[in-house]
């Protein structure tokens, strides 16, 4: 389960354009991969166990913020050959992503550690893994889009498992 900030329709047009694109030179992006109903999105934190009605009630207890663009200007890989769009982090992304990872922790919910605040790397997935040897490929492709700024116009309670998605009004 994952706490998520997702785009607007243009952003979310370009994100699985840049997802088609990969596909098209054989590298598998979320398009393809388990259910195929990814949504571009950026995670704010992501836990392995939790209480659903624990965890609603944490996050749209969060403070509302202001609908807001994010910038992309790089690639960054992450191990088992996964490559990502690396986000520019300003403070008020970054105290978001804290408030967000402290309010899901608080639940009980155990916090993946690669989200706990001072770890998490901002970044919108590509290529969700397998691709190591061709991870050139993928900076080739992902070079020739950017920089990408991205209107972040909602958020949402997204179960990765199963695509399923629980809207929220409040955080952004």
């Amino acid at each position: 389960m994952a706490l998520c900030l997702l785009f607007d329709g243009e952003g979310e047009r370009l994100i699985r354009r840049l997802w088609g694109r990969l596909e098209a030179r054989g590298i598998r992006s979320p398009l393809t991969h388990t259910h195929g109903r990814h949504h571009p999105h950026l995670s704010l934190a992501v836990v392995r166990t939790w209480d659903l009605d624990r965890l609603m009630d944490a996050v749209t207890a969060l403070p509302p913020a202001e609908p807001s663009r994010l910038w992309f200007q790089g690639t960054v890989c992450f191990p088992r050959g996964r490559a990502a769009l690396a986000a520019g982090t300003g403070p008020d992304l970054a105290a978001m992503q804290r408030a967000a990872a402290d309010a899901v922790a608080a639940t009980g919910a155990d916090l993946h550690h690669h989200y706990r605040p001072g770890r998490w790397v901002p970044h919108v997935s590509l290529a969700t893994g397998g691709c190591a040897e061709r991870l050139g490929v993928v900076a080739t492709t992902v070079s020739d889009a950017l920089p990408l700024s991205l209107a972040v116009v909602r958020a949402a309670l997204v179960d990765s498992g199963t695509g399923e998605t629980w809207p929220l009004p409040a955080l952004v």
